[in-house]
């Protein structure tokens, strides 16, 4: 399932039109970026958590030239599923 779908789906859903579900869409991913962005762990329960892995810079290697490359230190997201959630898919 994509965006739109989700969009779709959510509009059949609560009998809204695809204008308002986009909004509450963008709204919810909105804070999740905003959230994750300034450092904060999101939870939803019954479906899993996002947050933020820290990785520090470290000397790596150009895979073509192998000249020795600083790699920066980084944030990645990482979502973990929740036990509602894995055991629904696990059916």
């Amino acid at each position: 399932m994509n965006k739109s779908q989700l969009i779709d789906k959510l509009a059949v859903v609560t009998n809204q039109t695809n204008k308002v579900a986009e909004g509450s869409v963008n709204i919810f991913f909105g804070n999740i970026k905003q959230a994750l962005s300034s450092g904060d762990k999101v939870e939803i329960r019954g479906f899993g958590s996002f947050f933020l892995k820290k990785y520090e810079s470290y000397m790596g290697r150009n895979p073509k030239t192998g000249a020795k490359v600083l790699v920066p230190k980084k944030n990645l997201p990482f979502f973990r599923a929740g036990k509602d959630l894995r055991e629904k898919v696990n059916e």
